[in-house]
Parts: C-alpha cells; sequence; structure tokens
C-alpha cells in the first residue's frame, strides 16, 4: 500500500503508521517528492492542515496545485482523508466524481468553532465593534441610552445546521437563557427535541418552513454545509424577513449568503451587525465594503484554528486508516 502525505506529518507519523499497519507491506511517500519525481502510484493520501498552507478554495499556491495535480492523476487512488470538515473543494468534487472516497475531518475543530461562534454573537451583542471604533479614535464613548444592549436573555437565536459544532453552540446558548431553533434537513416529528442543557426545547425547523420563523429571530448562526440547499440560502428575501436589529454570525461557507444582498442590508440598516468568518471569495478582496463597515467583524477563515487540531486531525486519520487497511 502507497500512502501519500506531507513531509511534515511524514515526520511526525511514520512510527505510528507503522503501528498501524503492522504486518501488512506499506511505503509512504512524501507530496514533496511525488511532485519532484513524478509518482502517480498511491493508494490513499492524507491532506494535512499545512498542504493547504495560506491557499485558500478559491486562490491556489503553485505548491498546492502541484499536490492536487498529483491526486487527481493517480489512478490507484482509493481514499483521502482531509483536514477540514467540509469537502466542497474543487479537487475533492473531482475525485468523489472519479469513486475516490473522501473522508474529512468533521469534528476535530468543532469546540474551536463553536466558542468561536459564541465569541463573535457575544462581541456583537455587546457592541464591541462600535467599542473597539470609539476606543481606536481615543473616544470616551459609554453605552448609554438609545446604545444600551438588550439583554441576551430571553432572546431568540436559529441554529443553522444541526452537526457537532451547532449542538455545542446550542449548549452555550441555552446556558445564556437564549430560545433556540434549527433549521436541519428533517425535523422531528415532534418539532422539537430536548436541549443539549436539559433545561429546554428546542423548536426543530427545515430548510422549506423556516421562512416564518425570521421575524421573530435575533441571532442567526449558520453551521451548515454548503450544497445545493443551503448555496445563497440568506439572500435579500431572507434577510429582509429579519428584524432590523438581528446579527448574523456565518462559520459556515461564504457561499450560504449572498454577500452583495448583506452588504446592503447592513448598510441600510436592515439588518443590526454581522460575524463574519467565511466569504464568497477567499482572501476577501481589498476592495470589499465589508473590511469598513461599523456593524461588522471580520476574521479570515480561521474560526476553527488551535494548536490542538493537528492532534485531533491525526489521530482520525490514523483511526480510519486502520479500518481502511483492513
Amino acid at each position: 500500500m502507497k500512502i501519500l502525505l506531507s513531509e511534515l506529518a511524514l515526520r511526525g507519523l511514520s512510527s505510528h503508521i507503522a503501528r498501524v499497519m503492522a504486518e501488512r507491506p506499506f511505503e509512504c511517500v512524501s507530496f514533496e517528492q511525488a511532485v519532484a519525481l513524478g509518482r502517480r502510484d498511491f493508494d490513499c493520501a492524507f491532506v494535512s492542515r499545512d498542504v493547504t498552507g495560506l491557499s485558500t478554495k478559491h486562490e491556489l499556491a503553485p505548491s498546492l496545485k502541484a499536490c492536487y495535480q498529483v491526486l487527481d492523476e493517480s489512478p490507484n487512488l482509493r481514499w483521502v482523508h482531509i483536514h477540514s470538515a467540509g469537502a466542497d473543494r474543487d479537487i475533492y468534487v473531482r475525485l468523489k466524481a472519479k469513486g475516490v472516497q473522501v473522508a474529512t475531518s468533521s469534528g476535530a475543530n468543532s469546540e474551536v468553532v463553536a466558542q468561536t461562534a459564541l465569541a463573535g454573537l457575544l462581541a456583537l451583542s455587546r457592541k464591541f465593534p462600535e467599542l473597539v471604533h470609539a476606543m481606536h479614535q481615543k473616544k470616551w464613548a459609554p453605552l448609554l441610552g438609545s446604545q444600551l444592549p438588550p439583554d441576551l436573555a430571553g432572546q431568540t437565536a436559529m441554529l443553522v445546521g444541526w452537526g457537532p459544532i451547532a449542538q455545542r453552540v446550542a449548549q452555550f446558548l441555552s446556558m445564556l437563557g437564549l430560545r433556540l431553533k434549527v433549521v436541519r434537513q428533517q425535523a422531528h416529528a415532534s418539532n422539537s427535541h430536548p436541549s443539549a442543557a436539559g433545561s429546554s426545547h428546542i423548536e426543530m425547523l427545515t430548510y422549506e418552513t423556516f421562512d416564518a420563523a425570521l421575524p421573530s429571530t435575533d441571532w442567526v448562526v449558520l453551521m451548515c454545509p454548503l450544497t445545493a440547499t443551503t448555496r445563497g440560502l440568506f439572500d435579500a428575501r431572507r434577510l429582509a424577513l429579519l428584524p432590523n436589529s438581528a446579527g448574523l454570525v456565518n462559520v459556515a461557507r461564504g457561499e450560504v449568503v449572498v454577500e452583495k444582498d448583506l452588504i446592503e442590508a447592513l448598510q441600510t440598516g436592515n439588518l443590526g451587525s454581522a460575524y463574519l468568518d467565511v466569504f464568497e471569495h477567499e482572501p476577501l478582496p481589498p476592495a470589499s465594503p465589508l473590511w469598513s463597515l461599523p456593524n461588522v467583524i471580520l476574521t479570515p477563515h480561521s474560526a476553527g484554528f488551535s494548536s490542538g487540531n493537528e492532534a485531533r486531525v491525526s489521530q482520525m486519520f490514523l483511526d480510519n486508516l486502520a479500518t481502511w487497511a483492513k
């Protein structure tokens, strides 16, 4: 069995891979070696975070293009494990179309992303963008009068998606006293589900029925995969259904929101605020109005970054390798 992985991953995992493979013959080859030697005889591959580096799915460094070319041109490739939770990059779509199994690392960074989503919501709720702007101007601007932030307890949050990240966010928000609604592919027959915190109930909605709940929603937190159903899910029509004071948090994929519609809603006051970690095109172009909007927090698709992710993703790969090799 010929296993393809990065030089960095090879250095850290070679002894672990040897234990997993036991008596089964195998050879580990780095992406760097494969590119240099023109090797295309691989059975499986591990695409760790260092392989993609600073590239985004829209703008690829030459080194990453060369790695993807190796994957594309390996006729015996049967399985690829990737560091991300989503597999919507073009290379993975092409591989799956050819029958290659693509395993994601869903759940490896769910705690980190959930914490980041919570941090974004809390920062918007406490009007940190306005406070930071005043700080940079050396302006003493207490939140008084019309600027008083409303209490979070009793507000309603709509969680779009119901994977590990959303379920953890549900725990956090339940503890803070928010009412929760979840949008998922199928609602339970009872249309409710015991919350992760165990103290209340979460109303379950479907993508076909959630529009009616938008006018009573204070927060929308996007944590869904990018699919044909979720692409462009929040457009001008749905954004207009939200209260003017509502906030939007997106730690899913940029394409879940129609960006020009979101910008217009934020500029005109039809949407109160937004925390965005993902964008339709990444990196976000310097000319985007989002950079200068006073009611927006932006981060560079880094909601899931944490020093512990590498070990968790590597362990997922090793566990899957043990199963797959059998």
